[in-house]
């Protein structure tokens, strides 16, 4: 049985790791709200944006654009969004295991040659597969501490280079969507080459869908224009959803951690008690037996 200088301690060991816990969940409380309206006031531009873009996708030839230009693939670029710092639950490992079951489902061949080429944005994504044979292309670490917009430019022009030079036919995006503080959902989307608006259930396929909208100078110019503002956007968009994920799981993981700590303590202190009145009572039993036996002399 631990003495009880070793229990107090370790309680002692413990408050103190809970003042942490508190004090890393306000931080990640306060960083949330802000990560939060940043994600909301970006999701009805991407949204009106995306809608945009396919609509003049309909109407316009877009296969002259290799952008919009489905080939066979012999090679796949994959972005990998993590965070830089843990602490926050299963929040980058269940990225990691999402890529690692896609990427063994999907192009387990053209992993076994090297063909699959990971960008990481966040340093717990690029950590882990940087050690454990995977192509890592580039990585972006240490960008959460000052999130701007020159980051996503960074990044889309990197993957639109390499699709126009044939490094890779593909590029996929990874990342957490923020549902909420206690809940994330994992997003796996295609970036290049840019999906098409379906076709509705009620026209035949190749039918251009009638729009009441006058373009100028031309429906081609304009798509031309919004299609980089539209691919940066949406690694613009990733990124938000990751950061507002992560301080929701950070935030979220610091609370269990604290309200853990509580139990442990009161659970230490009941301990405390039990090895002090144990104490007490040898003390008490040694005295009485003392005094017994003077008088049995």
């Amino acid at each position: 049985m631990a003495t009880l200088r070793e229990i107090r301690r370790r309680i002692s060991g413990v408050k103190n790791t809970q003042k942490i816990t508190k004090a890393m969940k306000m931080v990640a409380a306060a960083k949330l709200r802000r990560a939060q309206d940043a994600v909301v006031s970006a999701r009805p531009y991407a949204k009106k944006l995306k809608e945009l873009l396919h609509n003049l996708g309909s109407v316009s030839e877009v296969i002259a654009n290799p952008l919009f230009t489905e080939r066979e693939v012999k090679s796949v670029a994959i972005l990998v969004v993590t965070a830089d710092r843990g602490l926050c639950g299963a929040f980058n490992s269940n990225i990691i295991r999402t890529t690692v079951n896609h990427i063994h489902n999907n192009y387990a061949k053209l992993h076994s040659e090297g063909k699959v080429k990971l960008i990481c944005i966040g340093r717990k994504g690029a950590e882990f597969f940087g050690k454990n044979n995977y192509q890592l292309k580039n990585k972006y670490t240490g960008i959460y501490g000052s999130l701007h917009y020159s980051h996503a430019v960074t990044i889309t022009d990197e993957i639109v280079q390499g699709f126009n030079l044939f490094e890779f036919d593909k590029v996929e995006i990874i990342y957490n969507e923020f549902k909420s503080i206690i809940q994330q959902r994992i997003v796996t989307d295609q970036i290049i080459p840019i999906k098409s608006l379906p076709v509705d259930k009620g026209k035949q396929a190749g039918q251009k869908i009638n729009s009441n909208y006058i373009y100028e100078p031309s429906s081609e110019a304009i798509l031309n224009s919004l299609i980089p503002k539209h691919l940066t956007f949406q690694v613009w968009h990733a990124l938000l959803e990751s950061n507002a994920s992560e301080q929701g799981a950070r935030m979220s993981a610091m609370d269990n951690a604290t309200s853990n700590a509580s139990d442990m303590i009161k659970s230490l202190q009941l301990s405390y008690n039990k090895a002090r009145q144990s104490s007490i009572t040898k003390e008490l039993l040694e005295i009485v037996s003392g005094a017994e036996a003077l008088k049995a002399r």
